[in-house]
């Protein structure tokens, strides 16, 4: 039987590794986000599709591109949580 204070790191350790695994994509959009801010407010285009669609192919490339190490650090988590079970 895992203890409770086993279940709270387990839990600890998950919400931990989602941050980290969003981390990438994320951080891509913000700088996405923000070299599209910077163009449309010097030509004065305000297109909202102009600002959406380059956010999501960047994000998505993100996720290609680190796609095989989240793979990596979920499979290690989740290797390391079945194997402490009883």
């Amino acid at each position: 039987m895992v203890s409770t204070a086993g279940m709270i790191d387990w839990v600890r350790e998950a919400i931990v590794l989602t941050l980290v695994l969003a981390a990438p994509a994320l951080a891509v959009g913000l700088i996405v986000a923000l070299i599209v801010s910077v163009l449309q407010a010097a030509t004065q285009v305000q297109e909202y599709t102009l600002s959406f669609v380059p956010k999501i192919v960047a994000m998505l490339l993100a996720v290609l591109v680190a796609g095989a190490w989240m793979m990596a650090r979920l499979v290690e988590f989740a290797v390391s949580m079945f194997g402490t079970l009883p």
